[in-house]
């Protein structure tokens, strides 16, 4: 009997444990390491089947953009597949934009992987991958649904095991433009590579827990939004370490793999600012879909 709708998906958020800038392409596209994470802050969407074709997003907290990748992940997919059905899709977003999370991306996944079930098409994950990176380079890691090495533009990826983590998280109401993080002078484009299986082999996991390299856009960043300076300087004041992730002005700090974090965030943040105590995932919670 064919789905009518499927409730509760999750999108889950990531954090770059750190992002390393190689070098750039001839196209222009940075070529990149890190290491993802996911976390437990999450968007959740609903899907219910048509059969007029129709692709509506109904907005249950925050208002999204008109055409968000939500959206164009669901019009991908029907193209490329040929369908003749169609869906509304209801997001309840938590995840805050702008904050190098990859909220965006991820609802696109979880949208790909959803609408692959409810409308019957069955495709393997390789063909999903490759809609995926058309939306953007964070999707196929949120498709492939593990904790990950990411290389390339984000294509490359190489599943890791990593123990359960607490992550404190802030965002601040500033967003910072990527293009301009990316084009500014501040911005290191020559950090050595590493190659993961002799890194993993040598340094393990636990480096990866305690704090193995940077963010190389943090310098830019900062320069560009003395928020994300001020919430890097008040989680290192009580967690002793933070890290800015991805290209975004979230910033978090490891805070303990224990069944407790060490702290809690401060209850007078900024006005404005979201924040959040997160543990991270061993796995996406649609994996094998």
């Amino acid at each position: 009997m064919a789905l009518k709708a499927l409730y509760e998906v999750s999108a889950p958020a990531k954090l770059n444990l750190f992002l390393h800038v190689l070098g750039r392409r001839a196209d222009g596209y940075h070529l990149l390491q890190s290491a993802f994470v996911l976390i437990d802050w999450a968007d959740t969407l609903h899907f219910e089947r048509r059969g007029d074709g129709a692709l509506n997003r109904h907005d249950l907290s925050a208002k999204l953009p008109a055409d968000d990748l939500c959206l164009r992940a669901a019009r991908v997919l029907q193209t490329e597949s040929g369908t003749p059905l169609g869906a509304d899709i209801s997001i309840d977003k938590q995840v805050p934009w702008g904050a190098g999370m990859g909220g965006g991306s991820s609802d696109a996944a979880s949208t790909l992987l959803a609408l692959n079930r409810l409308w019957g098409l069955n495709w393997p994950l390789p063909r999903l991958l490759a809609l995926g990176l058309k939306l953007g380079a964070d999707v196929p890691f949120f498709l492939g649904g593990h904790n990950a090495w990411v290389a390339g533009i984000g294509e490359q990826l190489t599943p890791i095991g990593l123990p359960r983590q607490w992550f404190a998280v802030l965002k601040p109401p500033s967003s910072i433009e990527t293009r301009a993080i990316f084009a500014s002078p501040l911005l290191a484009r020559n950090t050595e590579a590493v190659i993961v299986a002799g890194f993993l082999a040598k340094a393990g996991i636990d480096a990866l827990v305690s704090g193995f390299g940077r963010n190389d856009l943090q310098p830019s960043a900062e320069q560009q939004c003395a928020e994300v300076a001020q919430a890097a300087q008040l989680l290192q004041a009580r967690f002793g370490n933070s890290r800015m992730t991805g290209s975004g002005s979230a910033v978090f700090a490891r805070a303990g793999t224990q069944d407790a974090p060490v702290a809690t965030l401060p209850a007078d943040l900024p006005p404005a600012w979201v924040g959040r105590m997160c543990r991270s995932l061993e796995h996406h919670p649609l994996l094998g879909w």
